[in-house]
């Protein structure tokens, strides 16, 4: 999957981005367990192992740990298309929680909708493991710094 960064191209492989993201960003480690399974220069696919510290009363997957998944997920599709810039940040999120999650693992499933010299628009929908409806749909947008990729 790696190749040049250009728009058809992967830029990094999931090993690269699982290597930069813990490596650069450890503090993501640190709320809970990401898997990416797969990616490629317009897709991306992370899992959070759901455990106890994400529930919240009633049962459910809490909405800031949906949120923070759906960033995440975002992020590393993002860095699969461009390459390693550390420095490309969320400018814009807009989240919908469609419905209430089972204490399970949460799967996030993104598409790059529009990738710019500046900026890069991911789709993101947000699965319950097992579950073939979303628990919740996002759309962000990343600013890429000026100079880098």
């Amino acid at each position: 999957m790696t190749g040049s960064g250009g728009r058809g191209k992967a830029a990094m492989t999931v090993e690269e981005v699982s290597a930069f993201i813990a490596a650069e960003f450890p503090q993501i480690g640190g709320v809970g367990r990401l898997t990416i399974e797969a990616a490629d220069a317009k897709h991306a696919r992370v899992r959070l192992a759901a455990e106890e510290r994400h529930l919240r009363p009633g049962g459910t997957v809490s909405g800031p740990t949906q949120f923070f998944l759906a960033d995440v997920a975002a992020f590393i599709a993002v860095l699969v298309a461009i390459g390693p810039v550390g420095l490309a940040v969320t400018t814009s999120a807009n989240i919908n929680f469609l419905k209430k999650p089972a204490p399970a693992d949460l799967v996030a499933e993104t598409r790059i909708l529009k990738r710019g010299k500046r900026l890069v628009v991911v789709d993101c929908l947000i699965l319950s493991d097992g579950d073939d409806d979303p628990v919740a749909h996002a759309v962000l947008t990343y600013s890429i710094p000026t100079g880098e990729k």
